[in-house]
């Protein structure tokens, strides 16, 4: 590709129309703008990718100083940009959907270009892989472009308990939009902020526990939190290998389909994709997308979800939730009641998940550091990552705990010993064989649904599916809800939420089916606005570079004429 860019004369794209002026036509806004919307665009010639990055870049800069959604902006989008406009204008963008869209990947996600992957901690600042992770050579190779890294909860989550979510010693602390101070969900907290107000077009998520679900549900945006062996996880800074898995976080269930259909797909360089029926052919998950897709589901409503915690950003969606239900049934859904999963409260209330994530994350994070080709802390374990972080000023310590990781080195074993086992298989039983699974083959259903957040604590420790839609906000008149620190508002007036629909190893077709079809009938995105948005638009960036051209071709005028 740099060899196109070297050897394209510009002559042949201004003839290509590559540098032309831009005809009249109202452009699409960016807060909701999709990807046909942006391909339209590109391959009309009403705008280019390079216009696009700059737009998003200048998006980035009006509200990164407050919301802390993006942690760097990748030095060379503006070149790669240009290269794809090249591309385009020699018919070579045709094949692929996302040539020249720019996109956000979760900084716990690694790229080898001059981006940092820190996971938000300055004991990976300057680390380097040998080669991007596979999500990303995949999008690469799709013609995407990777605009930058979004913030996170400090090792997605993993570091201490005495911190808002959504905050990282190297990021900051992410705020969402929709009321003041709004906490923003984690750990993806940065994807979702910055794929909700449009600072591109969509971002990459990771999840191990409600991490894509959770952001995705209060900010207003379709989160798809994959089977766990769908989406490779090789260079993807661990915290569990039997939960972790990457998704999309993006505007609408068409978009988020279509970087799934890219980045799903087994790998050789991670043995849980070879679970995947699909192997190395994904289906083309932008096909489910179907108006008629609710009908003949058999959709189960939960009847104890009072065993588990309560979510207080799940408690809007409750007041709508026989109306959301009628809506289901309306569009040719059957919906079963009263189901039970006598395993959710033993499962929230013993420790059970705490021994498998916290000792996997002890084993799983050495082989990500042996996998590093730069590692200048010389970081090799759980416990030489706390010495620095505790010796590290800038990490915060001890303002900002550590109190996972000296659980899990207290514990001292890996994932193969015999009490992690026994914590491992007894966890299965109670949401397998007690829980969603049973539910879903006991009562013959295409799916659990039931507010988002729900979802995806029910589906996390089996590595199943969960698809989450936007559904409405909290009444104006909601109280400010203080999160546990004080810090941030958990909730209040206009906070977003989200349905949840959860599936069956490997039903994400089934579930985008279902997820797409509500979306068109509620159309809930568009009604939901914002309380802090960017104001920069295409429109000003193609204005500008037109006037730009503008001044270029009268200088040229006028030197011709020798008044120069």
């Amino acid at each position: 590709m740099l060899l196109l860019r070297a050897f394209v004369p510009v002559a042949w794209l201004v003839a290509l129309g590559a540098c032309a002026d831009p005809p009249e036509t109202e452009l699409p806004l960016l807060l909701d703008a999709t990807l046909d919307d942006l391909r339209f665009g590109l391959d009309n010639g009403n705008f280019t990718s390079v216009d696009l990055v700059r737009a998003y870049i200048a998006r980035i800069g009006e509200v990164n100083p407050r919301l802390r959604a993006v942690n760097e902006i990748n030095p060379d989008a503006l070149a790669i940009a240009s290269i794809k406009d090249q591309e385009r204008a020699l018919g070579l963008a045709i094949s692929s959907p996302l040539h020249g869209i720019p996109v956000l990947v979760k900084d716990n996600i690694a790229t080898h270009d001059k981006l940092n992957t820190t996971a938000g901690s300055f004991a990976l600042v300057g680390a380097k892989t040998k080669e991007d992770s596979t999500v990303v050579a995949k999008l690469r190779k799709a013609g995407a472009i990777i605009l930058g890294k979004t913030n996170l909860s400090q090792w997605a989550g993993m570091r201490g308990t005495n911190r808002s979510l959504g905050w990282s010693a190297y990021g900051g602390q992410t705020i969402g939009a929709y009321f003041p101070d709004q906490e923003p969900a984690g750990s993806s907290s940065g994807s979702g902020v910055a794929s909700s107000i449009g600072l591109a077009w969509a971002s990459l998520g990771t999840e191990t526990q409600g991490s894509i679900v959770h952001p995705a549900h209060v900010h207003n945006i379709v989160g798809i939190k994959p089977t766990v062996g769908l989406t490779s996880r090789y260079l993807v800074v661990p915290l569990s290998e039997h939960q972790d898995t990457v998704g999309p976080m993006a505007r609408t269930v068409k978009d988020a389909a279509h970087i799934l259909s890219i980045i799903a797909g087994s790998d050789g360089k991670d043995n849980y994709t070879s679970a995947s029926p699909h192997g190395e052919h994904p289906p083309n998950y932008v096909a489910a997308c179907k108006k008629d897709g609710l009908q003949g589901k058999r959709l189960g409503v939960v009847k104890n979800l009072g065993d588990v915690p309560s979510f207080p950003t799940a408690e809007p969606a409750f007041d709508v939730f026989e109306e959301t239900l009628d809506i289901l049934r309306a569009a040719g859904a059957e919906i079963v009641q009263n189901i039970t999963l006598p395993g959710i409260g033993p499962s929230f209330e013993k420790d059970w998940a705490r021994w498998v994530v916290g000792q996997d994350f002890y084993t799983d994070l050495p082989q990500y550091f042996a996998n590093l080709e730069t590692n200048p802390n010389n970081i090799t374990s759980v416990s030489d990552l706390r010495d620095f972080t505790q010796n590290y000023p800038a990490e915060g310590y001890p303002g900002h705990a550590t109190t996972l990781w000296d659980m899990v080195i207290r514990r001292g074993i890996n994932n193969t010993s015999p009490t992690w086992w026994t914590n491992y298989t007894t966890l299965q039983y109670h949401t397998t064989t007690l829980g969603l699974t049973g539910a879903l083959q006991n009562h013959s259903l295409d799916a659990l649904v039931m507010p988002s957040i729900y979802a995806s604590m029910v589906a996390a420790p089996i590595g199943t599916p969960v698809i989450t839609v936007p559904l409405g906000r909290a009444p104006d008149k909601t109280p400010i809800r203080k999160d546990e620190y004080g810090t941030l508002n958990l909730s209040g007036p206009n906070q977003p939420f989200g349905l949840g629909f959860a599936g069956a190893h490997f039903s994400e077709e089934t579930l985008i089916e279902m997820a797409y079809a509500f979306e068109q009938l509620t159309t809930m995105r568009l009604r939901v606005l914002p309380f802090i948005q960017p104001t920069t638009e295409l429109e000003d960036v193609v204005k500008n570079r037109s006037m730009a051209t503008d001044g270029t071709r009268k200088a040229r005028e006028i030197m011709k004429a020798g008044e120069l």
